[in-house]
């Protein structure tokens, strides 16, 4: 008897334009390898949410390529009989070439991110992402102004979106959803973070498109609450699953110095990941 299985691979559209419609917000979790894709995947079945599974290029690039990543995450929803919506998007796709690589080998999302270029050309190079991916269903997201990084704690490089520009640039793009540097930067940061909440608000009630966050980790619940109440529909999260994932596999180590089976020490972690997943969903339930 064949076994019917309906793989829940969607683009973002859908998902985010509930979330604006609902003020509320989707998660993207960044994944690195198979375990992580599936204790993702698992947790967020459980929590009957839908989940974006962002996919940088150097993960891309870890895991073995595009074709790898897709036949991977296809394979995880149909074996273990995961029901919610899955997007696969391609996370700061830096040119045009690596998000048409993506979309050919099957991702259903790409985020272009052009923002180092002066505006026109953040432009340009976001339409024609916009013109391919449409052509094969697929959403696209783009940066403008700069999230920034973090050097000792402290957050740099960031360059506040400016409302004006924000409306210029999703007009003449015609992109799905907008990331807008707003405060937050790439990483676990341990000094204060100012959020422009009021652009943030601005942006959600100006334009039709929905807003992310990009540098989602190491913020307090309070933050995340009210950055969705303002109007941000998506949430990136990486660096805090990294973080946990790393304190639990550590004291695995120490705790058993004679374990040396990898699939014993990867999935010591999967805990870790399993509650941070759920501590970010809970936020919004």
């Amino acid at each position: 008897m064949i076994k019917l299985v309906i793989i829940m691979l969607v683009n973002n559209n859908e998902m985010l334009k509930e979330a604006k419609k609902n003020k509320s917000v989707v998660y993207q979790f960044n994944i690195n390898n198979l375990e992580w894709t599936r204790f993702i995947l698992e947790k967020c079945n459980e929590l009957k949410v839908p989940v974006i599974l962002g996919v940088s290029e150097g993960a891309t690039k870890y895991m073995g390529g595009y074709n790898v990543v897709v036949y991977l995450v296809r394979a995880l929803i149909s074996d273990l009989n995961i029901d919610i919506p899955v997007s696969i998007h391609l996370d700061h796709g830096s040119s045009f070439e690596s998000c048409k690589k993506a979309i050919d080998a099957g991702f259903t999302s790409v985020m272009i991110d052009a923002s180092k270029y002066e505006l026109e050309e953040n432009i340009r190079i976001t339409k024609d992402v916009v013109a391919y991916a449409h052509r094969f269903n697929a959403s696209v997201e783009a940066e403008i102004g700069h999230v920034g990084g973090i050097e000792d704690g402290v957050s740099s490089n960031i360059l506040l979106a400016d409302y004006d520009e924000c409306v210029h640039f999703v007009k003449a793009t015609g992109i799905d959803s907008l990331a807008p540097a707003i405060g937050t930067v790439h990483g676990i940061y341990k000094g204060e973070l100012n959020i422009d909440y009021e652009l943030i608000s601005k942006l959600s009630k100006g334009l039709d498109v929905p807003l992310v966050m990009h540098g989602g980790s190491s913020l307090d619940d309070a933050i995340l609450l009210k950055s969705i109440e303002c109007g941000i529909n998506k949430i990136n999260v990486n660096s805090d699953l990294q973080a946990e994932w790393h304190k639990a596999v550590c004291k695995f180590i120490e705790e058993n110095p004679n374990v040396y089976d990898p699939r014993k020490v990867i999935s010591s972690g999967k805990q870790a990941i399993y509650d941070v997943i759920e501590s970010k969903i809970n936020i919004i339930k």
